[in-house]
């Protein structure tokens, strides 16, 4: 997930020297760009984020390699590595965002309008106090 604030030939910058080391060390099998998505939650003040993907098969030290670069890497907001089986299905870009935190503004989503009048009272009367039995 790469910093949207970045231009985009710097985004492609840095995801051209990621494939470069994919390359030199391993085997790029599919590569994908989402674009700028939503994020489901905040990330050093960012909504959105510059989706790459990348599946590739590769020995541990490029591993390494890659996890140490794009940690230090500017522009890089987060970043997974995850080994999978060899006959996993590889996925498709959501056609759709993940979305983002409700907004404070009133936003009810399919609640409908808030309404602005205070809640009314339930007009039943109050049941009486029991009386102590006499003697």
């Amino acid at each position: 997930m790469l910093d949207p604030q970045l231009d985009a030939p710097a985004r492609d910058a840095l995801a051209q020297q990621a494939r470069g080391q994919i390359e030199a060390a391993g085997s790029l099998k599919q590569e994908n760009t989402w674009g700028l998505r939503k994020m489901a939650y905040e990330i050093n003040r960012r909504t959105e984020a510059d989706y790459r993907w990348f599946r590739f098969e590769a020995p541990t030290e490029l591993l390494d390699t890659l996890d140490h670069e794009l940690k230090i890497a500017d522009g890089v907001l987060r970043f997974r590595i995850f080994k999978v089986d060899a006959n996993t299905p590889t996925i498709v870009p959501p056609a759709v965002a993940a979305p983002g935190p409700r907004e404070r503004t009133g936003d009810r989503g399919d609640r409908g309008p808030r309404d602005e009048r205070p809640a009314e009272r339930d007009e039943r009367p109050e049941p009486a106090a029991a009386e102590p039995a006499g003697e």
